[in-house]
């Protein structure tokens, strides 16, 4: 008879709500707060330090990692210590969640996907597999962010000085991102509006906007059918 797998390896001050379940080969950084109900799957690592590069912008004090009740955190995913993740939110296998990101609830992160440090992720967001959320975008409910989608935060890529901020997009409510969308940095997609799959978005979109193409461009509205108080 085979020997049962390895149980998780949790470090000093580990703090563990009422039923949480875990796969093999789970490491617990130190600090990691994880609330009732929450199932860890195999090889996730939860609470991982941060390391490094001298000039990077995401330096700072880095808290524990926090997982709400009813988080489910999917096989080989890494969470890094200071993020807060709200209940009910489900991390796909294989994603990474960086410090000081935050998560809201009912959110699901897919397969593969990046949220990189400083990200604000409200809830009921859909992120599918595959997406790269760099540092310093904003993402309010209800979004849906379609796969592989890139957004990106510095216009000069790395030839900025130190006091030259980063800048995020920002995808305000119930906005939808098409597949393979590219974001370039501090575009904001207004309420509802909708990004078709494969766009460029180089300027910011308006509500209701519908946008396509290479750069984006607005053709049309969305229609009061596909509002999202239309399909709850």
């Amino acid at each position: 008879m085979s020997e049962p797998p390895a149980g998780p390896l949790l470090g000093e001050g580990v703090r563990l709500g009422e039923d949480v379940t875990f796969g093999a080969y789970v490491v617990v950084h130190a600090g990691t707060v994880i609330g009732a109900g929450c199932a860890i799957e195999d090889h996730a690592v939860l609470g991982k330090r941060p390391r490094l590069a001298r000039h990077s912008s995401a330096r700072g004090e880095v808290a524990a990692l926090e997982l709400a009740e009813d988080v489910s955190v999917g096989a080989g995913a890494v969470l890094f210590a200071g993020a807060r993740i709200a209940a009910q939110t489900i991390v796909g296998d294989q994603s990474f969640i960086r410090e000081r990101s935050t998560i809201g609830a009912g959110s699901v992160i897919g397969r593969g996907s990046v949220v990189d440090n400083d990200v604000s992720i409200g809830a009921r967001v859909r992120v599918q597999t595959g997406v790269y959320l760099t540092a310093f975008t904003v993402i309010e409910d209800d979004v849906f962010v379609g796969p592989g989608v890139t957004t990106t935060n510095d216009d000069t890529m790395s030839r900025h000085s130190g006091e030259d901020p980063l800048r995020g997009a920002t995808l305000r409510r119930a906005c939808r991102v098409g597949g393979g969308v590219v974001l370039t940095p501090g575009v904001e997609i207004g309420v509802e509006a909708f990004i078709a799959a494969g766009a460029v978005v180089t300027r910011d979109v308006p509500a209701r906007a519908v946008a396509i193409g290479v750069p984006a461009r607005v053709v049309r509205e969305v229609g009061e059918e596909d509002l999202l108080e239309r399909w709850r």
